[in-house]
């Protein structure tokens, strides 16, 4: 029996995530029991959601908050991620393009300090969901992925990210021992975390102001002033999707957002001598400059969370429903972790389970409030959402307040993601095509450059970003 098929043997595929097999299952809250209205009604019960309605409660605690979720709060990428609590932002280098360098770098230093704000509000709320500040450290592995990663840590210390290291070999290997790592890049602006436990602790802190949250209950269009379910209808004047990449359920929403999957695998927990060997005792998250990338996690349990594409999109924009994976995606993640660390070979894989994230047209996240209609949304994070989705929530807050008369202008009302405009995705089968045509090329593209001994990166993973619209 090969090494991968008798560590893959028995692994648990599905069942949301490893976070909730190892955190439990929430118990269900009552679904709508009929029409009803609100001051704001909330249709998401993920980080973006509970966030927003925990802001706007704090801020006004005489507003009637209502948050519906579909299954459970935390069920969609919010109970499924990487555990990533970074300062990155989706659609920056385009905002610059469009608004100024000093509106991108406003926006970049707000999520420098997002990174700090969610640790302070979870010690506040007494949510203990593993964080450790031990920050973000991505690594490269050929010459190309280097000349990438220098390129990288020059453009985030021109956004005024003064604190960030560039390390060699020698240094990277002193972190975390990455099989043939050449160099890598490390920022202080990032913690690990367990994703259920947040989602679980923002859930019962929201709760506890008043707000009120119904799960088992899909929202199936959202117009003006309206939020409609099969159990009723809830009316308020301000309708906020935060909805991410099950944005496509909702009526008139197939081709907002691409619900892009990514995949998950964790090691069974790993014995003290292995961690001698590979390292990472300060327990940074951990990525790289491949074009198909990955990213993992050293868990408060001591195992590796490891992630990255699998299939990375359904035709029609159909999402899973347990987060069941592919054998070959499982196989592939296994293949990345011993590509990592080659003294692994053989560990157990004890878990796999895959889950969407929102992608917009121009890979752009955004905040909007129509002022004309009351309907506000925030998402698009593109995998920056456990973050992200935090200062969202507080701009979607101002911006309501400002909308209402309670405040005025804010800093973050000024941001230049807030009221960004994106075109819609393709129609199908354009859109399955395009994005598995994408992936294919680029994992051809890390091929490619694993044998070629470049510093130049792959012409084809370069065509592949402009089709995409990513650059």
């Amino acid at each position: 029996m090969s090494s991968s098929a008798s560590s893959l043997g028995h692994v648990v595929n599905g069942g949301i995530s490893f976070w909730y097999a190892d955190d439990g299952i929430p118990a269900p809250r009552e679904p709508l029991p009929g029409d009803a209205t609100a001051d704001v009604v909330i249709v998401g019960g993920g980080y973006t959601g509970l966030w927003t309605a925990y802001y706007l409660k704090k801020a006004a605690p005489y507003l009637r908050i209502t948050v519906l979720e579909q299954k459970f709060c935390g069920y969609g990428a919010s109970g499924r991620n990487g555990g990533w609590l970074y300062n990155g932002i989706a659609g920056r280098d385009r905002y610059a393009r469009l608004h100024g360098h000093e509106a991108a770098a406003r926006l970049q230093r707000a999520m420098n300090d997002t990174v700090g704000e969610v640790v302070r509000i979870a010690a506040q709320e007494n949510i203990d969901a593993d964080i450790h500040q031990g920050g973000v450290l991505e690594v490269a592995y050929t010459p190309a992925q280097l000349a990438r990663l220098k390129e990288f840590h020059a453009h985030e210390l021109a956004y005024g990210e003064k604190d960030r290291e560039l390390y060699g070999a020698r240094e990277t290997a002193e972190r975390i021992r990455v099989a043939d790592a050449v160099g890598s890049t490390w920022t202080p602006h990032g913690a690990r975390l367990h994703p259920v436990k947040l989602v679980k602790g923002l859930a019962a802190a929201v709760e506890a102001l008043g707000v009120t949250v119904h799960e088992q209950t899909p929202v199936t269009e959202i117009r003006p002033q309206h939020a409609v379910t099969p159990y009723g209808t809830v009316r308020a004047p301000y309708v906020l999707r935060c909805t991410e990449g099950f944005t496509a359920n909702l009526k008139g929403q197939r081709r907002t957002w691409l619900p892009m999957n990514s995949s998950m695998i964790t090691t069974a927990p790993l014995t003290a001598g292995q961690w001698d060997t590979i390292g990472w005792a300060g327990r940074e998250t951990l990525g790289d400059m491949a074009h198909a990338y990955m990213y993992a996690q050293r868990t408060a349990d001591d195992r590796i969370a490891l992630g990255g594409r699998g299939v990375p999109y359904r035709f029609g924009s159909r999402t899973d429903n347990d987060g069941r994976t592919q054998a070959a995606t499982v196989e592939a993640l296994y293949e990345i972790l011993i590509r990592f660390f080659p003294s692994l070979t053989g560990v157990r894989v004890d878990h796999a389970w895959s889950g969407v994230l929102g992608v917009p047209r121009d890979w752009c996240a955004t905040v909007t409030l129509d002022r004309s209609t009351g309907l506000g949304w925030a998402g698009g994070y593109v995998g920056s959402g456990v973050a992200t989705a935090n200062l969202a929530a507080r701009t979607l807050r101002d911006l309501v307040r400002q909308d209402s008369g309670q405040a005025g202008a804010t800093e973050l009302t000024a941001l230049p993601w807030v009221n960004h405009q994106v075109r819609k995705w393709e129609p199908e089968p354009l859109r399955w095509i395009g994005v598995h045509g994408m992936y294919a090329t680029y994992r051809t593209a890390d091929r490619r450059e694993l044998t070629a001994h470049s510093t130049q990166s792959s012409r084809l993973a370069r065509m592949a970003d402009r089709v995409a619209g990513r650059h």
